[in-house]
């Protein structure tokens, strides 16, 4: 499926072959983007001279050589991110070049080695980093699945949509990916409230954390109040698990009508529909007020109020780690235990939603049964 890249200047082989030296060095991979990397020549841990080998030319093959050194999907994202410059211009383009006074156009991409990739269906492997960069094309996807168009404000879409439940719930759990920033939720000024960065939880949330910590643990024993902060960290990872599976994905009990469609949307659905979306992959601050009001409610009103501190901030400490894990989870290069974790995660993505409700540990998934393992199922599409 090709989808739409961003508007970048193309240029012709032979203008890509001209950047080769120490002072103007580019590369290209898969023999389409072109990537500026003259800053990094002294920061590349092999040393300058391995990049400079290979300046104006492709390095595709040698990032791929396992004998040299392969290379980690998160060297892809960093190339993205920090060196992209242009495309390297197909025959056809490169013809453009000559009539085209900006020399850009909207690229065409469809991946590694120009495969094709269609995010909306469910796959039994886990599709490569670099696809789930790419962005998909927002006018092909509308007409060929009649839900939501990105070019537009997605809510007001949901609310006034003309979509059955089951339809809906077909549609929202395959994944789009908006590929420049964040899709528009409301459209107007309350777009802000609806993106959250990650470095917000941990600055909100840690002191309220240490606030309860401190009170518990300077007003009771400490070795028991120290007990009360680890149950209340244990209890979070069953909550975790039992708030994506039942509250989350009330898929099963949702009722057919607008309002519970536009409310699932906004709790959870949102991120099925763009799981790569930065800005929408933690819990904005309040929202996760209106779900921490009834167990915060809950611990005080249950237990003594020197214990409820203490148990609060482990609890809460859990949150903070799940919201913190789970950005990582998506956009991160992680430790060998992590990536695990990542992969388990993705799935539950990009493979099956209906089970892997865990995300800082699958380990309640295998106590209840819903462990998304190697040979589990692809979530079932129905409409096409």
């Amino acid at each position: 499926m090709s989808t739409k890249s961003p508007t970048l200047q193309l240029f012709s082989q032979k203008q890509l072959s001209e950047h080769n030296n120490e002072k103007n060095c580019w590369v290209s991979v898969y023999h389409r983007k072109i990537y500026d990397v003259t800053e990094f020549l002294d920061e590349h841990p092999g040393g300058a001279e391995y990049i400079l080998e290979h300046a104006g030319s492709d390095i595709t093959g040698i990032l791929k050589d396992k004998d040299v050194h392969e290379h980690s999907e998160s060297a892809y994202e960093i190339l993205d991110d920090n060196y992209l410059v242009g495309y390297l211009a197909t025959k056809e383009e490169e013809a453009k070049l000559l009539t085209n006074e900006k020399h850009q156009v909207e690229v065409h991409l469809t991946g590694k080695d120009d495969q094709e990739f269609d995010s909306t269906t469910f796959v039994p492997e886990l599709p490569t980093e670099e696809k789930l960069s790419i962005a998909t094309d927002y006018g092909r996807d509308y007409k060929k699945h009649k839900f939501l168009d990105l070019n537009k404000a997605l809510l007001p879409q949901v609310m006034f949509g003309n979509f059955s439940k089951d339809f809906y719930l077909d549609q929202v759990h395959r994944p789009r990916h908006y590929g420049k920033g964040s899709a528009p939720l409301f459209g107007n000024f309350l777009e802000p409230i609806s993106k959250t960065p990650w470095w917000a939880i941990p600055i909100i949330w840690l002191p309220v954390v240490s606030f309860h910590l401190y009170v518990g643990f300077t007003n009771m024993n400490k070795f028991f109040s120290t007990f009360l902060f680890c149950l209340g960290l244990f209890v979070w990872t069953l909550l975790e698990y039992y708030m994506h599976r039942f509250l989350f994905h009330l898929d099963e009990w949702l009722p057919d009508n607008n309002a519970a469609l536009t409310l699932h949307f906004l709790l959870h659905g949102v991120h099925h529909y763009l799981p790569m979306d930065r800005y929408r992959l933690v819990m904005p601050p309040t929202l996760g007020v209106i779900l921490m009001a009834p167990i915060y409610k809950t611990v005080f009103g249950l237990l003594p109020t020197y214990w409820a501190y203490s148990g609060f901030a482990g609890g809460l400490l859990g949150y903070v780690c799940y919201d913190l894990t789970h950005y990582f989870l998506h956009h991160a290069k992680l430790p060998s235990y992590m990536r695990k974790l990542k992969k388990y995660h993705l799935e539950h993505h990009y493979k099956n939603y209906q089970l892997g409700f865990g995300v800082t540990s699958w380990f309640w998934d295998k106590v209840f049964d819903t462990y998304l393992g190697p040979d589990a199922p692809l979530s079932h599409m129905k409409y096409e």
